[in-house]
């Protein structure tokens, strides 16, 4: 597929989102006003714009300052998802929105992200290392690779099925995104061994490492989150 299609298939993976969040939204479980809404979808997207960017404002110092940095291609879902959370959080605090929204808006992340990791096959980026599996793609640097963008895309597609369908059996309310992410961070942690990045102290990934840290983080919250005693979300 051309890479110019990248940008029309992010499009459409927000559009994907919105569309299944319409689609999947239930009667009182999310009673928000229009402006309410568009507070937590700018917190979000600003969110995961920031943190998405957060390893190369960190390694680019000379990037950071002339504003460089803001205009390459490094991006990454791993801090994108966990920025877009604490958007979301800082938005409704900003607001007075005192409900949670988790619940409602897991699934319709999950396709949204499944969507947008095609993008990534065709940009394409985001590969693994070669490998002689049968199903390996020549990315155009004449070596046969892991499509992990495939794999992610597989996962979040798979993920928003099961987190439908959890919220349906009204199964772990107030949680299903924290659910969401640790199952995430935890397939990423592992399919970083067949991603050509960069190993660090003890022979993992910056991923690898950042996934370590946000799977207490977010096992910290749903506990927390857990003994609520408002169950609407």
């Amino acid at each position: 597929m051309p890479s110019y299609l990248y940008t029309p298939i992010m499009i459409f993976a927000v559009g994907c989102g919105v569309v299944t969040a319409r689609l999947t939204r239930r009667d009182g479980s999310v009673s928000l006003s229009g402006g309410e809404r568009w507070a937590v979808l700018f917190g979000a997207f600003i969110g995961a714009a920031l943190f998405a960017k957060l390893p190369w404002l960190i390694s680019d110092a000379e990037g950071f300052r002339d504003g460089s940095v803001w205009f390459t291609d490094g991006r990454t879902i791993t801090f994108g998802m966990v920025g877009a959370y604490l958007g979301v959080e800082l938005a409704k605090l900003a607001a007075g929105i005192q409900k949670k929204t988790g619940d409602a808006l897991a699934v319709p992340a999950a396709v949204s992200i499944a969507v947008g990791r095609v993008g990534c096959f065709v940009a394409p980026c985001c590969f693994g290392i070669e490998t002689s599996v049968p199903w390996a793609v020549d990315f155009g640097d004449g070596l046969h690779r892991h499509p992990t963008q495939l794999y992610e895309a597989a996962f979040h597609a798979c993920a928003a099925v099961v987190l439908y369908r959890l919220r349906a059996q009204g199964r772990f309310p107030r949680n299903l995104i924290k659910v969401y992410f640790i199952a995430y961070f935890v397939f990423r942690f592992t399919t970083e061994f067949i991603r050509p990045e960069p190993r660090l102290w003890l022979g993992i990934t910056l991923f690898q490492w950042a996934s370590l840290a946000f799977i207490p983080l977010f096992a910290f919250l749903f506990v927390r989150d857990r003994s609520l005693p408002d169950p609407s979300v």
